[in-house]
Order: structure tokens, then C-alpha cells, then sequence
């Protein structure tokens, strides 16, 4: 009798617990109390009722509904230079299976470092366990705050910089300027502060990026020397394979990415991937990439060879590399 009584008991309790006494209007349900948003995370634009449904980014519901992986800060950084062949270098990462990186340049530790590492981990691919994960952003080489911020999200941020000769690099970066601004001055004119003397103007940040070793001694008050790669650009283009098997080594990734990956586009006269990540089809950069240099003054690009002499030997002694852009 004492089990049927149980059972009974037990049999009703989800269906009776609706019930009210008759004539007794029953209480309203009210929904739990939402959790509080963290400082800057971009949740505060999603509704409510997906803020109530979506489930805790590091646990196995999160994964069934969000696909598999955990979202985590990034252990590698690409962090310059300027048209040095970051966007290729970063395309051509892609391709390995254990890097997972952010395509757009996220620009957290030079522009929107106050919206906090809640809002940048957000912003991260999801990665499985022994998967990378990356972002570039080509600015933070010449941010004077992005060193020690880098340190103190973690010490052993791997950091890779993708050099490239500083006048060739200067004329692109104006090329680019110039595609986007047609009446901006001759690159010439804004080159010197004073042409009769032969002045450099070190504040136009086209000549100022190409100071490496300026830049670097800045970087080398965080992070060791054998923390950070150095990346040839002009290698990049006539040896991709040998590049990114440096970059490999240095990630401690397998030597997967290798010649076989990439051809030559003579149209635009640097290397192109036969497979892009997640296709099956060749990938080129885009048309802002090889733009056609405009002429410039001959005596100008010497006086800027040798401005930049001094600032180069110094940077091959400080990297122990020579990159031979003398």
C-alpha cells in the first residue's frame, strides 16, 4: 500500500503542480533574472531572448550550438609592418589546419584596447586543442602602447613581423595613399621637411614606419629577441614555401604548408595559393595588392637610402639578420 501511495504521489506531482483551487486565479510565471553583460562585450546589441538562450562559451552545450571549439585569446600575433606582406603572410597561415586566425585586423591594442579582453577574445575564431590561434594587425609594430599591453594579456605572445626594404615600402604605402586620395602632394615633396638641405621629414609616418630599429627597441623592453620572427618580405615573394616553413618551425607547427601549395602570378608578380582555406579554387590577393608603383625621383630614392643606411645595419645586428637592402 505505502508504494502505491508513492507511486501516486510522485505520478502527480508534475501534472498537479498547475493546479489551483478553483476560483483562484494562478501566479504570474516571471521569468530568471538575465546575468549581467561584461564590460564592452558587443552582447548588449543581441535581444533578450537570445541573451537568455545562449549558452556558456566554454561549455559542451556551447559547442553542440556554436560548432566545437573554445574561443581564446590569441597565442601568435602578426603585428606589422605595413605593407610589408602581412595579408599574404596571414592567407597563406590560413592554409595549415592547426591555425585558426581573424581575418579582419582587429586593432585592439592600438584602437579599441578599452573595450577590454572580454570583447577581443569574442572576436576570435573558436579553435580546438592543439590549434593556433592568430590575428594581425600591422599598426601595433609602430604603437608605442601595444608592447606592454601585449605582455600583460600574456608574456608568451609569440610575435611576427614581416619587414620589407623601408623605400620600397615607403612608395607603397603612398601608392596606397594616393589610390584613395589623387590630389594628396608628390611623394617627393612630402618626403623632405627641407629639399635644398636634403631633410628628411621623420614625421610623415610613411618614413617613420621604415625606422625598424627604432620601433623595435621599444618592443625589446617586453618580449625577448627569440620571441619574435622576422619575416623577409621580399622572401615571401620569391620563396613563399621557404617562409612559411620558418614560420612553421616557429609556431612549433608541422611543416605542412610547402611548395606545392602556391604558383606564380607573373600579372601580379607575387606568389598565389592553388587552394585558399575552404576552397578548392586558386586565390590571388585582392586588386589593392600589387599596385604599380608611381615614378619617382631617382636622387630622392638615393637620399632616402642613405638616410635609412645606419637604421638598417643596426636592425640586422639587432636581429641577427642581414636582409640585404643594401
Amino acid at each position: 500500500m505505502l508504494f502505491l501511495w508513492l507511486y501516486m504521489f510522485y505520478s502527480c506531482a508534475g501534472s498537479c503542480a498547475g493546479l489551483t483551487t478553483r476560483g483562484s486565479p494562478a501566479p504570474p510565471r516571471v521569468a530568471p533574472p538575465l546575468p549581467p553583460l561584461l564590460p564592452g562585450e558587443p552582447g548588449e546589441e543581441s535581444s533578450l531572448e537570445e541573451q537568455r538562450a545562449a549558452p556558456d562559451a566554454g561549455s559542451p552545450i556551447s559547442s553542440f550550438f556554436n560548432g566545437s571549439g573554445t574561443k581564446r585569446l590569441p597565442q601568435a600575433i602578426i603585428i606589422g609592418v605595413k605593407k610589408g606582406g602581412t595579408r599574404a603572410l596571414l592567407e597563406f597561415l590560413r592554409v595549415h589546419p592547426d591555425v585558426r586566425a581573424v581575418g579582419a585586423e582587429p586593432h585592439f591594442f592600438d584602437r579599441n584596447y578599452e573595450r577590454g579582453l572580454a570583447w577581443y577574445r569574442d572576436l576570435m575564431p573558436r579553435t580546438l586543442e592543439g590549434q593556433i590561434t592568430m590575428e594581425k594587425t600591422p599598426s601595433y609594430f609602430v604603437t608605442k602602447e601595444a608592447p606592454a599591453r601585449i605582455s600583460s594579456m600574456s608574456k608568451g605572445t609569440k610575435l611576427i613581423v614581416v619587414v620589407r626594404d623601408p623605400v620600397t615600402r615607403a612608395i607603397s604605402d603612398y601608392t596606397q595613399t594616393l589610390s584613395k586620395k589623387p590630389d594628396i602632394p608628390t611623394f617627393e615633396s612630402l618626403t623632405f621637411k627641407n629639399r635644398t638641405t636634403g631633410l628628411i621629414d621623420t614625421s610623415w609616418s610613411a618614413i617613420q614606419i621604415g625606422i625598424y630599429a627604432k620601433h623595435l627597441e621599444n618592443w625589446l623592453l617586453h618580449f625577448p629577441i627569440g620571441q619574435i620572427l622576422f619575416v623577409s618580405g621580399e622572401r615571401l615573394i620569391s620563396d613563399p614555401a621557404g617562409e612559411l616553413g620558418r614560420v612553421q618551425d616557429f609556431l612549433g607547427l608541422k611543416r605542412i604548408i610547402t611548395d606545392k601549395h602556391f604558383y606564380f602570378n607573373k600579372t601580379k608578380g607575387f606568389p598565389c595559393l592553388k587552394k585558399a582555406e575552404g576552397s578548392s579554387k586558386p586565390h590571388c590577393l585582392g586588386k589593392t595588392k600589387g599596385r604599380t608603383h608611381p615614378d619617382i625621383d631617382q636622387e630622392v630614392v638615393q637620399r632616402l637610402r642613405d638616410f635609412y643606411r645606419p637604421f638598417n645595419m643596426k636592425f640586422y645586428q639587432m636581429t641577427g639578420q642581414d636582409f640585404g637592402w643594401d
